[in-house]
């Protein structure tokens, strides 16, 4: 819409809206005036029949008075009939006979005027008084009611005192029927529907051009009527109204279009200077060839071009506070350990501090591959082949821009031709990559070199690799700048500044993690400490006690360890446990736990396994020991040491954590007594409450290969089958009430092999020296059983 339409439609809406708005006023208040006036008719006129009723029925019940009170109501009716006080006189018996009815009286029942509101429906024939007729002693004889006929004349005579039309309905409950009306029959129906849709005594419009209102049947007033007075607004009001407002309308577009064409004339001039401002002319200026509101809209213009060089520095101002803002929110990162928390929070930061319409943080990983953590927009911008970007953003250093970055710690901007051939990363136009690195370099924890530059093992750096060190953390990479052509030098300084504030968060994070797993691992032998044993007894056996499983604890300790520090030196025994502690790892699933609990004694947690699976871990257990001495610097000879295992099992050997491992302590000490490099498993409880369970004959082991506790299931070795559970060496038979470890389902037979080999015996192939038992902070996972 032009601007001459605009000022035409305002100036409309100016004239027009007052005189719509009088047009209005007019009609809503003529209207008003004759509503007022014909309520206030109707009230007065329903007034006057209510009074009318009332003087009627009080005329009755005097008549009907004087008939109960003379002895002979005979000659006292005729009288008053006689006279025009009654239409008619009904006197009846205690039994409700008639003793006397005057000649040509209309038929009963006659309305009473002392009925309630909720009046029986029917045409109302008569307007009766009734009264109780008694003997001199007080004693009942009857009833005398005195009748008024209710006829045409009679609801004449109601509309002639009261001054409006009159009709009686047929009952009070609807104005479906007419009984008698004074209504002329053009408007008799519209006045009757707008008495049905109203309820009470509400005044209602017709149809017509009436007003209507009903009142009785009530106390007092037990006719059903309907009153009605004829609207006195002056016929054509509307349509008066309207062509006003028409001719109004024609003489205000005139008027607009007149004055919006002289107003926008001198706007040109305005809209030229304009154009070339938006082209980057801030010189250019309007003349100000008047004083009105369009003179005074050019001086503003004119003051306007002026200040936007200050709006300029303004600008560069803003971005020095936004950069501020990015070193507050960096030193806000420090503060938090949740790193995926951080990675969100320094991309979407990023992102918004630069209008990127893309961007990504990767971090460098094993093997020297960057692999993002965490990435935003990147939908749709993957080369063919990886249109959904399932094989995520992964780049080597030093391939690349990303690689680049991480490679030289320099941080890269520019734009991307597309004629260039993907190198793994998402397609854009333009892009800036910055590092993460802390202000003194970033090592990992051991002084382990990193992509981004070596470090000794006491995690100094040499001269020539301090450069490269800033990238050893990761990359944050922005892509397509919105509303821009490219990445300037202010977004890199951002960008750069603020991910050296990240990369310290970052750092903290792995710092708080390593010193985390620090806190449950044995710094000697790189096992679980004994506070973390505490924490996974009781975890498992709430797991094996949730799905009906077993747990096997085994305590392991040292023979004669105490000779091997006397004799070779503590420095050798440390040797010796580590060493043990490496070949506990090799010969345990990745689901098992193992634990120092201190000195030379270890703990093992073997979940899903019963006596006859712990057993066979405790018989290769102390072969890998046995057989293999263990070598020390220094000395011309190895060490050969034995280990004594004492087994228990859950709910076997105890129903609780604790327990069971004191139930492993006492079946260690059996050992022990044995003669050493031995194993023993636990007395059973005498007290273990026990259910029978019964199983069909020849029964098979579970679907899932998993041992169940309870009783066990003796099931016949077939050949190339499962074993059966049977008794195993170094297990006394009062301690066979678990199951023998069950094989899998032909189904699940590649996924147990390895477990059910690792249990066959010392002959089997073991795993390698560093599979095995967990040994980080991570939660163990789930596995299949022995």
């Amino acid at each position: 819409m032009t601007l001459r339409g605009r000022l035409t439609a305002a100036f409309l809406v100016v004239v027009l809206g007052p005189v719509l708005l009088g047009a209005f006023f007019v009609a809503s208040t003529v209207t008003a005036v004759d509503r007022s006036r014909s309520t206030e008719r109707l009230a007065v006129a329903a007034s006057t029949v209510r009074t009318s009723v009332d003087a009627l029925c009080q005329q009755l019940r005097a008549a009907a008075d004087a008939v109960a009170l003379t002895g002979d109501p005979a000659v006292a009716a005729g009288q008053l009939v006689g006279r025009g006080l009654a239409a008619a006189v009904l006197v009846t018996d205690v039994n409700g006979r008639v003793t006397y009815a005057s000649p040509g009286a209309p038929s009963t029942p006659w309305r009473d005027c002392s009925e309630p509101a909720t009046a029986s429906s029917g045409p109302v024939r008569a307007l009766a008084a009734r009264v109780d007729r008694r003997d001199p002693a007080g004693a009942l004889l009857g009833t005398v009611a005195a009748a008024h006929l209710v006829d045409p004349a009679f609801v004449a005579r109601l509309a002639a005192v009261t001054g409006v039309a009159v009709t009686l309905l047929d009952s009070g409950a609807s104005a479906a029927r007419v009984t008698h009306t004074t209504e002329s029959r053009e408007v008799r129906d519209a006045v009757l529907a707008a008495a049905g849709a109203t309820s009470g005594e509400r005044v209602t419009e017709s149809t017509k051009g009436r007003y209507v209102r009903r009142i009785g049947p009530s106390a007092g007033q037990p006719l059903p009527l309907v009153l009605s007075v004829p609207s006195e607004r002056p016929p054509g009001l509307h349509v008066t109204l309207a062509g006003v407002v028409v001719l109004a309308g024609l003489l205000a577009v005139f008027t607009a279009w007149r004055l919006a064409r002289v107003t926008t004339r001198p706007l040109v001039e305005l809209a030229g200077a304009v154009d070339r401002v938006a082209h980057g002319d801030l010189t250019a200026r309007v003349p100000v060839r008047s004083r009105d509101e369009l003179g005074r809209l050019a001086a503003a213009f004119n003051r306007m071009t002026r200040e936007t060089g200050s709006y300029v520095a303004a600008l560069t101002s803003s971005r020095d506070q936004l950069r501020g803002h990015l070193a507050v929110l960096g030193d806000t990162l420090a503060s938090t350990h949740d790193l995926q928390r951080i990675l969100r929070v320094i991309l979407h930061s990023a992102i918004a501090a630069t209008g990127a319409r893309a961007g990504a943080v990767l971090l460098v990983e094993a093997g020297g591959v960057l692999v993002a953590q965490c990435s935003e927009g990147l939908d749709g911008r993957w080369p063919a082949g990886d249109q959904d970007g399932s094989q995520g953003l992964r780049v080597p250093v030093g391939v690349g821009v990303v690689g680049a970055v991480a490679a030289t710690g320099e941080p890269q901007r520019g734009r991307v031709e597309p004629t260039e051939a993907p190198t793994g990363e998402p397609r854009c136009r333009t892009y800036v990559a910055v590092p993460f690195a802390t202000p003194g370099g970033a090592s990992t924890a051991g002084g382990a070199s990193t992509p981004g530059g070596a470090s000794t093992p006491g995690g100094e750096r040499s001269p020539d690799e301090a450069g490269a060190a800033a990238a050893a953390l990761g990359v944050l990479a922005l892509y397509d700048r919105v509303g821009a052509d490219e990445f300037d030098d202010d977004d890199l300084v951002n960008l750069r500044t603020f991910a050296s504030h990240a990369a310290v968060a970052v750092e903290n994070v792995r710092v708080h993690e390593e010193a985390q797993r620090l806190s449950l691992t044995d710094p000697l032998t790189g096992l679980w400490n004994y506070r973390y044993l505490r924490e996974s007894i009781r975890r498992e056996v709430e797991r094996a006690s949730r799905f009906g499983r077993m747990l096997s604890v085994l305590a392991l300790d040292l023979d004669r360890f105490k000779d091997v520090n006397d004799t070779y030196g503590h420095a050798a025994g440390d040797t010796v446990l580590a060493e043990f502690a490496r070949r506990v790892r090799g010969e345990i699933r990745e689901v098992d736990l193992a634990f120092r609990q201190g000195g030379e004694e270890f703990v093992l947690l073997l979940p899903e396994t019963d006596a006859r699976g712990a057993a066979i871990v405790a018989e290769r257990l102390g072969a890998a020991v046995r057989e293999t001495p263990i070598a020390v610097e220094a000395y011309a000879g190895p060490i050969v040491v034995t280990v004594s295992v004492g087994i228990a099992v859950y709910p076997d050997h105890g129903s609780t954590g604790r327990e069971v491992l004191e139930a492993a302590d006492d079946a260690l000490y059996a050992a022990k007594a044995a003669g050493r490099d031995t194993y023993r498993v636990a007395e059973a409880r005498p007290d273990v409450p026990t259910r029978e369970i019964p199983v069909p004959a020849c029964a098979v082991s579970p679907p899932d290969g998993l041992p169940r506790a309870g009783r066990p299931v003796q099931a016949p070795r077939e050949p190339g089958g499962h074993a059966r559970s049977e008794s195993t060496a170094g297990v006394p038979e009062s301690n066979r009430s678990g199951p023998a470890h069950a094989g899998p389902d032909p189904a699940d037979e590649p996924a147990a092999t390895a477990a059910d080999a690792a249990r066959a015996g010392p002959d089997v192939t073991r795993p390698g020296p560093g599979g095995g038992a967990s040994s980080g902070p991570h939660p163990p996972r789930q596995s299949r059983g022995r």
